[in-house]
């Protein structure tokens, strides 16, 4: 219906006279949480509009914090099933089961607006993901948000992970800080994606060598370079991660030449995909050890 917000408020849309009582209870809406409703698509909301939603339950009263910032900042790193997440500095706002509510303080300068909600900045984000989730989840959160956040003015893209740590400052008694120097120490705002996160911690929680990350190789035919997801550039090792978009037809004729062009160069190239990176890390990093350990000339199958 024409003026309809994807998602809004049941009560303001009634008042407005776009939808009645009886629609908002039939099938052609959703409601997402008390008085706030979607137009039903067939496919589950995603955590976009149920952030939008949240915000609007809280009535101007909270911000969006954790997994809902990184998604409306532009640095998904959440599961699609995670929960939108409101902070709620002064109270006043009930809780719902389908809300993951925080009530932490929050100070000037670490809030922002996007779009038509208030959320927490790229560093208060991380700050607060990376105390409360597992230290892979932590890292992967870091990363996205170290690479894609803004800072307010939206002039300076990213930020060094490193500024988690001054933020932290300012709580010396929150919970999940002290891990915050493992989380950091382990984050690279230069990662692609999350995936490539996970990727990279298989190997480095296993022991191996640190990789450089988004490595270029030089193409000096095509004056281009081709990046890698991860690489050894001393043995000429190159790793990546595969994900369903390099499926597509049109993907893997393109990559077909970017291999060839690598291998030409004598790069040995390893390829990974989720289900291997989630189902045999150990396997993964016993393969990347095991090349090197093996001589670049060295073409012996073990």
């Amino acid at each position: 219906m024409i003026g309809l917000p994807k998602v809004f408020r049941g009560t303001a849309a009634i008042q407005a006279g776009l939808v009645t009582k009886g629609q908002l209870r039939g099938p052609r809406y959703l409601r997402l949480l008390p008085d706030v409703y979607t137009p039903t698509t067939g496919e589950p909301p995603g955590l976009a509009d149920r952030s939008h939603a949240a915000y609007l339950f809280g009535r101007g009263r909270g911000v969006l914090s954790g997994y809902s910032a990184a998604e409306l900042i532009g640095a998904s790193c959440g599961s699609d099933g995670a929960a939108a997440e409101l902070t709620v500095p002064g109270g006043g706002v009930r809780s719902h089961p389908s809300l993951l509510m925080h009530r932490d303080r929050l100070a000037q300068g670490e809030v922002q607006r996007c779009g038509e909600v208030l959320v927490t900045t790229p560093v208060r984000t991380a700050y607060d993901l990376a105390r409360r989730l597992e230290l892979v989840e932590a890292v992967v959160a870091l990363d996205a948000l170290a690479n894609r956040g803004r800072w307010p003015s939206g002039r300076t893209p990213g930020f060094d992970p490193a500024a988690v740590l001054k933020l932290a400052t300012r709580y010396p008694r929150a919970r999940g800080r002290s891990r915050l120097p493992q989380v950091v120490g382990l984050a690279d705002r230069r990662s692609g994606s999350p995936m490539e996160t996970r990727l990279r911690l298989v190997l480095l929680l296993r022991g191996l060598p640190t990789p450089e990350v988004q490595y270029p190789v030089l193409d000096g035919r095509r004056r281009e370079a081709v990046w890698l997801d991860l690489a050894y550039p001393q043995l000429r090792i190159g790793i990546e991660y595969e994900g369903e978009e390099h499926t597509r037809s049109e993907r893997v004729l393109r990559d077909a030449a970017r291999y060839t062009t690598l291998v030409d160069a004598g790069w040995r190239m390893f390829r990974f995909t989720k289900y291997q990176v989630f189902l045999e890390p150990d396997e993964v990093a016993a393969t990347i050890r095991r090349a090197l350990a093996r001589p670049r000339d060295s073409h012996q199958i073990p």
